[in-house]
């Protein structure tokens, strides 16, 4: 079964596309969605194995992948494996990581290296790209954030992290805008991902079990609702969207506490599933 997009099939034809993270969870689906509408993606991450299973996959469905693997944390390992490359058309910074712990039982070096995960990253591989073909071909680049919006009991590094990356989007959208480069933000919120299989703490868990029924649609978001934005925004129909943080989050950013008005429980919400590998 092919991806069941709802852009055009033939929408990136000759672009490549760099995605870090690409090995699991959102980064897989975004890479999975790009590749069935023409581009070539390249799986950029730390693990091989991972990179690998997914370019079978893509590969099995027709579609074009390779992939690189190095630490994005060392901007010197990453200069060495991108000078390689061809020129990149689009970016997708989708790597990350962090775990769940109050402020109190946080260590500075597990704030640092969540940060370094989440931040630095994106700043690396983001200039890299620039220096190495967006400078003179331009392109457009998306970072895969959180939402952050009144804190995150349990996550305050990766919310620290993932501020930063808003702030640092606007900056390369102003600064880079004359180069022809868009730079934009996607910052969902409860994804049935991957990614929530990870966590064992007990706080997480249980936070993950209530979580989508205090949002305004009343459900965890897929994989593909997330994914249709990122590939809108590098799409030509995103040209004249840049430096914005778009939360694709169920209404979680809302004032869903407000004393004023009581949410009610969401009626048919409609969803949106067009990756049939999603929990594969």
């Amino acid at each position: 079964m092919a991806y069941q997009s709802v852009l055009r099939s033939d929408l990136f034809d000759n672009m490549t596309i760099l995605i870090t993270g690409g090995g699991s969870g959102i980064g897989r689906c975004i890479a999975h969605e790009l590749a069935h509408l023409g581009g070539e993606v390249i799986l950029l991450g730390r693990t091989d194995a991972k990179l690998r299973k997914v370019q079978q996959e893509i590969e099995d469905r027709g579609g074009l992948a390779r992939t690189c693997v190095c630490d994005i944390r060392d901007s010197k390992q990453l200069e060495e494996v991108i000078k390689d490359l061809p020129p990149v058309d689009a970016l997708v910074n989708c790597a990350g990581g962090q775990f769940p712990a109050l402020l109190s039982e946080m260590s500075s070096n597990g704030f640092d290296a969540v940060v370094r995960n989440n931040l630095l990253s994106t700043f690396n591989v983001s200039r890299t790209i620039f220096d190495h073909s967006m400078r003179t071909s331009g392109g457009a680049i998306v970072n895969i954030t959180a939402n952050e919006v009144g804190g995150m009991p349990l996550m305050a590094h990766t919310a620290a992290a993932r501020a930063g990356v808003h702030s640092l989007t606007q900056t390369c959208a102003l600064e880079w805008a004359e180069f022809g480069i868009r730079v934009n933000a996607v910052a969902p919120g409860f994804i049935n991902s991957s990614g929530f299989d990870t966590y064992t703490d007990e706080r997480m868990s249980n936070a993950i079990k209530h979580y989508p029924t205090r949002m305004p649609i009343g459900r965890a978001g897929t994989e593909s609702e997330l994914s249709a934005m990122v590939c809108f925004l590098l799409s030509p129909g995103g040209a004249y969207i840049t430096g914005q943080v778009l939360r694709v989050d169920g209404g979680a950013s809302l004032n869903v506490g407000s004393g004023l008005y009581d949410a009610k429980p969401a009626r048919d919400a409609q969803i949106y599933d067009g990756f049939d590998l999603s929990r594969a």
